[in-house]
């Protein structure tokens, strides 16, 4: 039982950073005697494996904080998570010094299916929560949340070696914690949603309102526009007389105010009588 809380805390470590737990095994298997591993994984406390651990490591910890790369980091890591995870559950729980029987030494595969399922379920929780923190700190907490679970993750390694049993209140926290950010989050980007959706329909309303008043004010110009149209038509020159129409009033205008409409014959006879 101890074994299998051991294996699985380490395993869930792994969902969160896969280089920890190797990190953390491996040293221990080297400098200490709370570890020691079975013959075909002895290779995890080499250094070759150890160097190559925290080569990945320190990339991994400076990736996993920069917002935008940290989901390109975790779409990688769900393949090597898992891995990491089964790896990791195979040798401590068949740890000789963990394990007083011999179940997990005679059954290593049923301990890796079980270490990357743990593992792959913790790494899922962990990418779905880390869009919503950045969604509701706009990034800022992409950070935060990376050194949180890195602190959480070496916690875990450290409780799963020393104390095995307090494994199982630790993966209650992190379920409550998973939940309440997600939860958080949807909350949060639904109430965003609803609110820009108020203010495109008051953006909407507020132009649709001034595009009445625009058309009204057309209307109400357009009676001025007749009457100075109509002044226009009053002052222009008349066509007969050439004088314009504003300088003779109308009641002036009479049969003499018109050129005589006689023949030139007449004209003439009148020149001979004079």
């Amino acid at each position: 039982m101890l074994a299998a809380l051991t294996g699985a805390g380490l395993s869930a470590a792994a969902g969160l950073n896969a280089f920890i737990p190797l990190v953390i095994v491996g040293l221990f298997a080297r400098f200490t005697e709370f570890i020691d591993l079975p013959a075909h994984l002895e290779w995890l406390q080499s250094w070759p494996a150890i160097i190559i651990s925290l080569l990945l490591l320190t990339a991994e910890l400076i990736l996993d904080k920069i917002p935008g790369v940290d989901h390109v980091n975790d779409l990688i890591q769900t393949l090597v998570r898992p891995l990491v995870g089964g790896v990791i559950f195979a040798a401590t729980a068949a740890a000789t010094v963990v394990d007083s029987s011999s179940f997990w030494q005679d059954n290593p595969l049923i301990g890796g299916l079980i270490g990357a399922v743990l593992a792959l379920a913790t790494h899922v929780s962990k990418a779905a929560s880390r869009p919503a923190v950045n969604a509701t700190t706009g990034g800022t907490g992409a950070p935060l949340a990376s050194f949180a679970e890195d602190a959480i993750a070496v916690a875990l390694c450290l409780v799963a070696i020393f104390i095995p049993v307090l494994v199982i209140f630790v993966f209650i926290f992190i379920g409550v914690a998973v939940y309440r950010i997600v939860t958080t989050g949807r909350r949060r980007r639904r109430h965003r949603e609803i609110r820009q959706a108020e203010e495109r329909l008051e953006r909407e309303a507020q132009e649709a309102e001034g595009g009445m008043v625009a058309w009204w004010r057309s209307k109400w110009r357009e009676p001025g526009r007749l009457t100075r149209n109509r002044q226009s038509a009053d002052s222009a020159v008349t066509p007969a007389t050439g004088i314009a129409a504003e300088s003779v009033p109308p009641s002036s205008w009479t049969s003499s105010s018109w050129p005589s409409a006689s023949s030139p014959d007449d004209s003439a006879e009148d020149s001979r009588k004079s």
